[in-house]
């Protein structure tokens, strides 16, 4: 029996990993290094974050992104965007170097037993385990709005279904969201040849402001601080200090974790968006429907009114949703139904509530990522959370593992869980 199978090997899942087999763990990572990197986000993409915050977490720090850089002649900067390929890069090169070696199989099955859990993979092997840690990144989360939804593949796809976007070249896109996927995607299908058109819900679009130096006066540094998340105070309390988010109302959690560093396109993107992609701002999108030809969306004026008058159409060839990510327990289906309905949740969320050291309800099993937002804020979002998560969910593991007692044999929930 394994000491812990960390599920998924993206930032989070391999940073966890490189904690775990460092405290002399027997760990078992499964999944498809970077996966979300590699394979779902188009080329040309930058990070949003700057290179300094974008750091795997490895106990000695020896394997950060400047060290990658720095052996292959890279100079990434502050203020100067990273290619995502880059990063990609960075993350295939650690998962070699600082982390138990990552087994591409694909989870289908995690169970409770007396003593752990069950885990079962689509390719046949099945094992034991006695902590799970589920580290599976956005995709299971994908959103899409309901008016999409009846739209077939070769119409309608999200935004990280897309690596290469010149199979659009010479069509009309509409693109649907806010945030720097949409702006980033819009862009690029405008450069690669397509003729996009973004559609808003907002009444104007949001761009961060070019980065401050990082040398500044001690006035400028405590009056507008810099964080792994952006400058001010708020950005700083989200990226630095996580463990204090947790101790909030589950209620205001939740808000913070959904509205908190809102959409928003990086400052380094603007010029290129707004020379190429038409924007529709204040838009609610009412219906799609598949013409044969392409697709026509109803569109309303997003003022509340219901006149003839704000309800217009807009056909496109195609439509790209890049509208995020819904973290939910319900989009699990490896987890057993009755441990999954069994789990403690945060205030109206569907996301578990988690202690100190990332573990759910059920003893055993924890969770780090999208589904820790909100018990630990916004940072959970972004590769800078990987940091804060990896150390203390080890530590969480460890004692779990040297607690007496085996873990219960049938799923309970177990609120005093919450109070470790």
């Amino acid at each position: 029996m394994y000491d812990l199978t960390v599920v998924g090997a993206g930032p989070y899942g391999l940073s966890i990993a490189s904690h775990a087999a460092a405290a002399g763990l027997t760990t078992r990572v499964l999944g498809r290094p970077m996966a979300a990197w590699r394979d779902h986000m188009p080329q040309g993409m930058f990070l949003k974050s700057e290179p300094w915050s974008s750091n795997l977490s490895d106990p000695a720090g020896l394997h950060s992104l400047d060290a990658y850089c720095a052996a292959r002649d890279l100079r990434p900067s502050h203020g100067n965007p990273l290619a995502i390929g880059t990063f990609t890069e960075y993350g295939l090169w650690f998962a070699e170097r600082a982390a138990p070696p990552v087994e591409d199989l694909t989870v289908t099955r995690v169970v409770p037993e007396p003593a752990g859990f069950r885990v079962e993979t689509a390719e046949g092997e099945h094992f034991r385990t006695r902590t799970v840690a589920v580290a599976v990144g956005v995709l299971p989360f994908i959103h899409l709005p309901d008016a999409l939804r009846g739209l077939t593949a070769d119409r309608c796809s999200h935004s990280s279904s897309h690596q290469d976007l010149s199979r659009f070249s010479g069509q009309q896109v509409a693109v649907v969201g806010a945030g720097q996927a949409a702006l980033e995607t819009a862009a690029l299908l405008a450069e690669q040849g397509a003729h996009p058109r973004l559609i808003a819900r907002r009444n104007q679009l949001n761009w961060n402001s070019p980065p401050q130096p990082l040398r500044r006066s001690l006035l400028r540094s405590c009056r507008d601080p810099h964080s792994g998340l952006g400058t001010g105070w708020p950005s700083w309390v989200w990226s630095e200090a996580p463990g204090l988010v947790r101790h909030l109302p589950g209620s205001t959690r939740v808000r913070i974790a959904a509205t908190a560093l809102g959409p928003a396109g990086a400052w380094w993107l603007r010029e290129r968006f707004e020379r190429q992609v038409p924007v529709e701002s204040a838009q609610e999108l009412l219906s799609a429907i598949d013409t044969g030809a392409g697709v026509r969306l109803t569109l309303r004026t997003a003022n509340g009114r219901t006149d003839s008058g704000t309800v217009r159409t807009v056909e496109a060839d195609h439509v790209i949703a890049a509208t995020g990510f819904r973290p939910g327990l319900g989009r699990l289906a490896m987890l057993d139904e009755q441990l999954r309905r069994s789990l403690v949740t945060v205030g109206p969320s569907s996301s578990p509530e988690l202690t100190a050291g990332f573990e759910s309800s059920y003893p055993g099993l924890f969770f780090a990522g999208l589904l820790a937002a909100p018990s630990f804020g916004p940072s959970m979002r972004f590769v800078y959370g990987a940091t804060f998560t990896a150390g203390r969910l080890v530590r969480g593991v460890r004692r779990r593992l040297t607690s007496a007692g085996p873990v219960p044999a049938e799923p309970a929930r177990a609120p005093e869980a919450l109070s470790r």
